[in-house]
């Protein structure tokens, strides 16, 4: 029998039964009490995407960020090992970081100057005769988190017997590694960032990423900005080759541009666009070869992919876009600007480039931004309204195929990431 949603019984279900096959009840975006329930069983228990390793260079190289709500820090050691720590004092409860990155020796607490070491163990307490015999040091360092990474990704948990984040992330592992070669054979490494918030909640988002069908009507006005190369790249509504996979744990990838998924597989064959003639003829005259070149402007323009990971953080195309939930009607998300990191000479002016087309799409004035916040806020305005009205997620569920690979998947613009995601947040919510 088909569950079906009323005004009248849309709150007598647990949270977890308002995700059916094919809809999900509206209430899930505006119901305060779901949005606790997921800080702790989402948010608290599962891999949460912290930082990039270029953001932490070198010893004492810290960012502050968050992990759900709770603020935490991310730190390098003296030895290289990075750390999350919840950023609180275990004195009386203040933040012992108020900044958001820097260098720094250790973290002191400004209410009563306990510090701490890069690692978060407890260095010194002023006056400490007070305490002799009562306390021991030793287990009154900063609240660990369990932290580990893969390719640059570096990821906490607050829940120490998760599965390993390589056995999380399964074959999202592949595409990770594809998005990562758009640094040309050099690392990539953080340029910027562009925090914004809108007044929607955060599964808002999480539904974007692998939204193609959007694509061409929401950012029409950006798709009038751009060359005919590469208005057609993205011209993906009809092709049949552009589709999206499920991978597991919630993760999906959207191709928008198969063709340039992996651009190791480049052979040479394809044009570079005439864009890119000034750039190009810069990187000559600083004596680049023609082959590193050629890697450096194919690059350009991202990896042809949206990358989702559960539950906070995706690998769009170029960049790296971050979701923290605040409330259950809003949400603070972070574009991440990225690029090679090599020589001066060379990488400088290709990140220029980068960082150019970044802000004409995601940066504060830029096309994609405004519009894509513009289609959430109105998503949760609308929701108020008809709290058991469904939310659907059907598109391309009567097409979904597999692949080789086991993936269930269908067309670029069908919601299988959407379901996908939905399907992981039932099972997290349903577990006690």
């Amino acid at each position: 029998m088909t569950v079906e949603f009323t005004e009248e019984n849309v709150y007598e279900f647990e949270p977890a039964d308002l995700v059916l096959e094919d809809r999900v009840a509206g209430r899930m975006y505006t119901d305060p009490e779901i949005f606790e329930e997921e800080m702790t069983k989402i948010f608290e228990r599962t891999w949460v995407w912290v930082a990039h390793i270029s953001e932490l260079p070198k010893a004492g190289a810290f960012k502050a960020t968050h992990v759900g709500r709770q603020p935490v820090i991310v730190s390098r050691d003296r030895k290289g090992n990075i750390h999350t720590m919840l950023n609180r004092c275990r004195h009386r409860g203040a933040t012992v970081c108020e900044t958001r990155s820097g260098v720094v020796n250790g973290f002191t607490c400004p209410y009563h100057a306990w510090s701490y070491g890069l690692d978060g163990a407890l260095r010194g307490i002023p006056y400490p005769e007070g305490y002799e015999g009562i306390m021991d040091k030793k287990n009154m360092g900063l609240k660990k988190l369990r932290t580990e990474q893969y390719n640059g990704m570096i990821f906490a948990t607050f829940n120490h017997d998760i599965e390993p984040l390589e056995d999380f992330l399964g074959d999202v592992k592949m595409w990770i590694d594809r998005f990562m070669a758009q640094g040309a054979g050099y690392p990539l490494k953080v340029l910027g960032t562009h925090r914004f918030t809108f007044k929607g909640n955060w599964k808002i988002q999480l539904e974007n990423t692998t939204d193609g069908y959007h694509f061409p009507i929401v950012h029409r006005s950006w798709m009038a900005t751009v060359d005919s190369e590469t208005a057609e790249m993205m011209s993906f509504m009809t092709d049949p080759s552009a589709v999206t996979h499920v991978l597991g744990n919630g993760h999906s990838v959207m191709q928008m541009v198969p063709e340039h998924s992996d651009l190791e597989a480049d052979d040479g064959s394809e044009p570079l666009q005439p864009r890119f003639d000034g750039l190009v003829a810069d990187l000559r005259a600083n004596g680049v070869s023609e082959e590193e070149i050629r890697r450096l402007v194919y690059s350009m323009h991202g990896t042809g992919f949206n990358l989702n990971l559960f539950p906070n953080v995706s690998m769009s195309i170029s960049f790296f876009r971050t979701l923290r939930p605040v409330s259950v009607d809003e949400t603070v998300i972070e574009h991440i600007a990225i690029g090679p990191d090599g020589p001066p000479e060379i990488v400088d002016r290709v990140n220029r480039e980068r960082m150019r087309a970044h802000e004409n799409f995601q940066g504060p004035f830029g096309f994609g931004t405004p519009d894509d916040a513009e289609g959430w806020d109105r998503v949760q305005r609308g929701a108020v309204g008809g709290p058991e009205l469904p939310v659907m997620v059907n598109r391309g569920s009567a097409r979904e195929t597999r692949t080789e690979e086991g993936w269930p998947t269908s067309h670029v613009t069908d919601e299988s990431g959407m379901r996908a995601a939905y399907y992981k947040w039932k099972e997290m919510m349903s577990d006690d």
